[in-house]
């Protein structure tokens, strides 16, 4: 617009100079080069102009661009809401049926057991009614038969407990004789029928992986080491351990015994590093078990972090990992816990997603649901409860620690988590070859035998080995002195007497040693 004035005033300078100068040819001249001026501006204005046209249309095409594109992700975001509106109406319309349904069952259940209660109250009036008249009936017919006979009532009573005494002396002593007569022909033919239906009833596998471990060597002359002077290397291997170290003729090996797999582990490996190092004496072998010890502890939570990466459950306490890799460990109606753990959490997840729940949500639950066997200090509660307590502790999810603490109903089931859990508990243990009970019996009364000592004052470890035949109890001799040690075993003999039941006889041996031990700088 400037160059366009700028052409304006020039052109007329032009042409009032034209004027002056009075000559037509310049004025002619002039006015051609100012009409030249003068379009040259125009069409700069023009072109000025349409750039500028150019770029306001640019600009509202892309603010229209924009406004379209915030005007459907609003759009979207609005769709998503009321569908997941429309989702949860339709979840509590599920459950508002759900509900009135077990109401209206409950209200008829009611109603009919109070038919029954009416009904029974009838009944009973009638039967009361004819037992009053049956025991008038038999007062006059007891009458009538003591007038009868000449005799009383408890006179008859004790003619007639005579006479069928000797009757049924007399017919128990042929069918006495007849039942000798009988097991004489078949005794055999019955031995071998029950040994072999307990052979086949017995996992043998299953025992032997819950309380025995073999160790190998590559000669016997390494049993000799193993031994040591007097054999004061094994007893302290077995005091430090907890676990029974058969040595027998067994070519090439050694026999580890023991109800707890922890304690079998440390004193394999503990054997394994001995053996390998060739230092066999009490002072080595009191700082290998001491190293394995924290090896296996770090190995239990390499395996709960393991365990948890495989089943794709992420966010769990530290603590709560190291619980998880304890139960490979831990064996339950000789089923091995974490494998049984494993397993209900792939059956709840699957189950989960086919109900349309949360899968890694039920995963979880049925990793954890049997948490409360492997804390590190005993407890009375139940181990459902201790679990839901743990997890509770570790701040667990509700669902999650609802579905722990319910799986066996000592708490009530307040989500649709937890009967999937408790149906897929039962569903792993239910499989054929999946428990036996007999195993998990024998183990919860080797603990219950050591429990027992640690109870007196001034034990210091107690250890069942020899399969419970045989109970070591370990005290301190600066709190127990030789005389108290002998009461001590002697008093727990008659309490284990008095509280457990068990079959064979039970050895209690009572160890107590001193020791004094300085450093030389």
């Amino acid at each position: 617009m400037e160059t366009y004035l700028i052409a304006i005033i020039v052109g007329v300078l032009c042409a009032g100079l034209g004027v002056l100068l009075s000559s037509t040819v310049l004025r002619k001249k002039l006015e051609k080069k100012g009409q030249e001026v003068l379009d040259e501006a125009k069409e700069k204005v023009e072109v000025l102009k349409k750039g500028k046209i150019l770029e306001a249309q640019e600009i509202n095409l892309q603010r229209k661009t924009d406004l379209d594109r915030k005007i459907q992700q609003r759009h979207h975001e609005l769709q998503t809401r009321e569908k997941n509106i429309q989702n949860e109406e339709n979840r509590a319309k599920q459950r508002e049926i759900t509900l009135s349904q077990k109401l209206e069952e409950t209200n008829r259940k009611d109603k009919e057991l109070n038919v029954v209660k009416k009904n029974l109250g009838q009944q009973l009036e009638v039967v009361n009614a004819k037992q009053a008249e049956l025991d008038k009936f038999l007062q006059k017919q007891v009458a009538q038969l003591e007038a009868v006979s000449g005799l009383s009532v408890e006179e008859a009573k004790k003619q007639l407990i005579e006479t069928l005494k000797d009757e049924a002396k007399t017919e128990a002593m042929v069918y006495i004789q007849d039942i000798l007569d009988e097991a004489k022909l078949t005794a055999n033919q019955k031995a071998r029928h029950i040994i072999v239906e307990s052979i086949q009833r017995t996992a043998a596998e299953n025992t032997i992986e819950n309380t025995v471990s073999v160790f190998n060597i590559e000669s016997d002359e390494i049993k000799g080491r193993i031994i040591g002077r007097e054999g004061r290397n094994i007893r302290t291997l077995e005091a430090l351990t907890g676990i029974e170290i058969i040595i027998d003729d067994s070519p090439d090996a050694i026999i580890l015994s023991g109800f707890d797999p922890v304690r079998r582990e440390i004193a394999r490996l503990s054997l394994h590093k001995l053996v390998t190092d060739g230092r066999i004496h009490p002072a080595r072998i009191e700082e290998v078990v001491s190293k394995t010890k924290k090896q296996i502890e770090q190995e239990i939570i390499e395996i709960g972090k393991r365990t948890c990466i495989d089943l794709g459950i992420h966010g769990m306490n530290s603590e709560m990992v190291r619980l998880v890799g304890r139960m490979k460990y831990r064996s339950s109606y000789g089923q091995n816990l974490l494998q049984h753990s494993r397993e209900v959490a792939n059956l709840c997840a699957t189950m989960a997603a086919e109900l349309g729940l949360n899968p890694k949500k039920a995963k979880r639950a049925g990793l954890l649901h049997d948490i409360g066997k492997v804390p590190d200090t005993e407890s009375e509660l139940p181990h459902a409860l201790l679990g839901m307590k743990l997890a509770e502790k570790y701040k667990e999810n509700e669902e999650v620690c609802n579905a722990i603490g319910s799986h066996h109903e000592e708490v009530e089931m307040t989500t649709l988590l937890a009967p999937i859990v408790q149906v897929c508990d039962a569903i792993s243990g239910a499989r054929p070859g999946a428990r036996r009970e007999v195993v998990e019996a024998y183990i919860q009364r080797l603990k219950n035998l050591e429990n027992l000592a640690l109870t007196y004052p001034g034990v210091v470890k107690t250890y069942a080995i020899q399969a419970g035949r045989e109970l070591r109890v370990i005290v301190g001799a600066e709190n127990v002195s030789d005389e108290e040690s002998k009461l001590l075993s002697y008093d727990l003999s008659k309490k284990i007497q008095d509280e457990m039941t068990y079959p064979g006889q039970i050895k209690i041996t009572v160890i107590r040693e001193t020791r004094a031990i300085n450093y030389a700088r």
